[in-house]
């Protein structure tokens, strides 16, 4: 079962042989599993949504048994080989042969390393260059339970190799594939019981027959620990759900430590969480383990290690000999990238051994806890740095302007990436004020840049006293420089590696900006003379409620050299606003529409007459989150200028 699987950057959905796909190319780290579950369930909502014929049949339960399936088949791929991975999700229809599927393919570019649990015993291929499906692995405790969930909810299974890509497929079957069905409520019982079966929480029910976990619901279980553990991004309440998630399931209590992000060997861990099937039990039982933290050395592995009850002899639950307690505490070291994250000890009670068959389950689910505690951190890391980078890339406080009443709103699609949007307002020598409202292509480090160098460029032109149009004309020029520096040290960059330069080599830098100056009348208000190169319009709101656009448009920033930018003058008398936005709000979605469509931003700015500066930019604000029920996906950005 050959396929081709082409590396393309970002998601792409498309058709191929009249078969409805999907492929994406993901970064081979924590973060994609949970970003192959996301780009799945979009593939098939999309598909469903479209009225695909193909797509008839596609139900939550198929979508659910996908998504586990694309995690765990990621997962794999991440953990154990450690280069970037290939997802390609295709519905394939009913033919005399076989019925209909979703066959999922996940490829890695290590082709030497073996796929967990491949071993000739057990039906895998003998060598790399065999292509054949095989059963799932028969000893989980030894390799893992990933796989073997795989084949659990999949038709069939295995694995292909092609030179310098290893492809572990999945065919899950398609429910009830008919063109033209008709609904049946002993279908959807049948559907919905299997779910049911496969992912309802068992929390309630305390473990005393660990025979039950042998099949499936140890599958269940880490399924339901999957799902909930990879959509968390605070490792605290990571630690919180792994305690709820093991007792009283496979534990009468449990505790987490965490190792400090930045300690060293002599950083002490920190206790986040311990839980106790009997809550009164729990305050007693933090006290106690306080007293003395967990850490395993690195030569004990990721299996457990058996350890003393943590409570004295002489305490002995219940006043009892502490003989008449059979008991067994185990602790698990918590690893994520071959790294030491923390750790985990549980107690049974009544137990003093414990199954091979609980060990090796509790294994695959505190291997879970690291992968989604790794993930944590690394957003904390990353949505930390953003937050850095804006404090410093945009200005504390913008200057208060003689006659004017400004209001300001600044929203980051994503808090824990740098936003491509920034504004100013500043004064300059004359009896000025200036106003800057940009949108940077991008978002994260290259947007960052290109922020970086143009917020204080346009107050250093704007302060040596060159007009707006001239601003813009050296901005430009600045951005053409700086992007013909980068692509030049990128291509020297590429050519000492060894490597051949393409065409995208140096990033283009350029942005969108609405910029304009303010300067007091004698008689009241101010004589404002702007420019928009590639913005979005300002609109000049008169108190009659009459609404114009403010400015003529003009060519990006940062595309060509030879672009002579204009500005225009008006006056802003008492009762006149100027509404600036970024395309954040005028290019906010719902469906197929735009929040601009049919002048729809100047209508909502005629709504707002008689309004302050403070209620327009929050009623502007709102009607475009209440535009579409999904939250903004872009940076929304606008300043509202009222004459006093």
């Amino acid at each position: 079962m050959q396929r081709d699987i082409v590396q393309r950057p970002g998601i792409t959905v498309g058709r191929a042989d009249e078969r409805p796909v999907a492929r994406t190319s993901l970064p081979g780290n924590l973060l994609a599993p949970s970003a192959g579950r996301r780009f799945v369930r979009a593939a098939l909502t999309e598909w469903t949504g479209s009225g695909l014929a193909a797509a008839v049949g596609v139900s939550e339960r198929l979508t659910d048994d996908a998504s586990v399936v694309a995690s765990e088949l990621v997962t794999n791929a991440v953990v154990h080989a450690g280069t970037n991975v290939e997802l390609l999700c295709r519905l394939e229809e009913a033919t005399e042969d076989e019925a209909a599927a979703l066959v999922l393919e996940v490829s890695d570019h290590h082709p030497a390393r073996a796929v967990r649990g491949e071993r000739p015993e057990d039906g895998g291929p003998a060598d790399d260059s065999a292509a054949t499906g095989f059963a799932a692995p028969t000893d989980p405790a030894e390799y893992g339970r990933g796989l073997q969930l795989v084949g659990t909810l999949a038709e069939r299974w295995g694995i292909t190799y092609r030179t310098g890509l290893k492809t572990v497929w999945a065919r899950l079957p398609v429910d009830d594939w008919n063109p033209f069905p008709e609904p049946s409520a002993e279908t959807g019982f049948q559907h919905g019981l299997r779910a049911a079966e496969l992912l309802a929480p068992t929390a309630r029910r305390a473990l005393r027959d660990d025979a039950d976990w042998a099949g499936r619901g140890a599958l269940s279980f880490l399924a339901e620990a999957s799902d909930l553990l990879a959509g968390q991004l605070d490792e605290d309440i990571v630690a919180a759900l792994a305690g709820q998630l093991l007792v009283p399931r496979l534990a009468d209590w449990c505790a987490i430590w965490l190792e400090p992000e930045n300690g060293g060997p002599v950083a002490v861990p920190r206790l986040a969480s311990v839980w106790h099937r009997d809550e009164t039990e729990t305050a007693s039982l933090r006290t106690v383990l306080e007293q003395d933290p967990i850490r395993l050395p690195e030569r004990v592995g990721t299996g457990p290690v058996c350890l003393p009850w943590p409570w004295g002899e002489e305490e002995g639950k219940g006043g009892e000999e502490p003989e008449a307690h059979a008991r067994a505490a185990l602790a698990y070291r918590i690893t994520s990238g071959g790294r030491t994250l923390g750790a985990v000890l549980l107690g049974r009670e009544g137990a003093g051994r414990v199954p091979d068959e609980v060990t090796a389950l509790i294994e695959d689910f505190v291997r879970r806890v690291g992968l989604a505690v790794g993930a944590a951190r690394a957003y904390t890391r990353q949505a930390t740095i953003s937050r850095i980078l804006q404090r410093a890339l945009l200005p504390g406080k913008v200057a208060d302007i003689p006659g004017v009443t400004s209001a300001l709103v600044y929203e980051p699609s994503d808090d824990g990436v740098v936003g491509g949007d920034f504004y100013d307002i500043f004064p300059c020598p004359g009896d000025r004020w200036c106003f800057v409202l940009g949108d940077v292509q991008g978002s994260g480090p290259e947007a960052a840049v290109v922020t970086g160098l143009a917020r204080p460029w346009l107050r250093l032109l704007a302060r040596e006293g060159f007009g707006v149009g001239e601003v813009l004309d050296r901005l430009n020029r600045l951005l053409l420089d700086d992007a013909m520096e980068a692509a030049e040290a990128a291509a020297l960059m590429v050519a000492a590696a060894g490597g051949q330069q393409t065409a995208d080599t140096g990033q283009s830098r350029f942005l969108s900006l609405l910029y304009g100056e303010l300067v007091p009348l004698p008689d009241g208000g101010v004589r404002c003379t702007l420019a928009s190169a590639g913005h979005p319009l300002p609109l000049l709101l008169r108190p009659d409620g009459e609404v114009r656009p403010a400015a003529e448009p003009q060519m990006l920033l940062g595309l060509f050299d030879d672009v002579a930018y204009e500005s225009q003058s008006f006056d802003l008398v008492p009762g006149d606003s100027l509404l600036c936005v970024t395309d954040g709000v005028t290019e906010r979605r719902s469906g197929t529409l735009m929040f601009d469509d049919g002048d729809g931003l100047a209508r909502a700015l005629a709504d707002c007459t008689g309004l302050s500066a403070d209620g327009i930019a929050d009623r502007i604000k709102r009607a475009v989150h209440e535009f579409a029920e999904r939250p903004p996906d872009d940076d929304l950005a606008l300043l509202v200028l009222q004459a006093g």
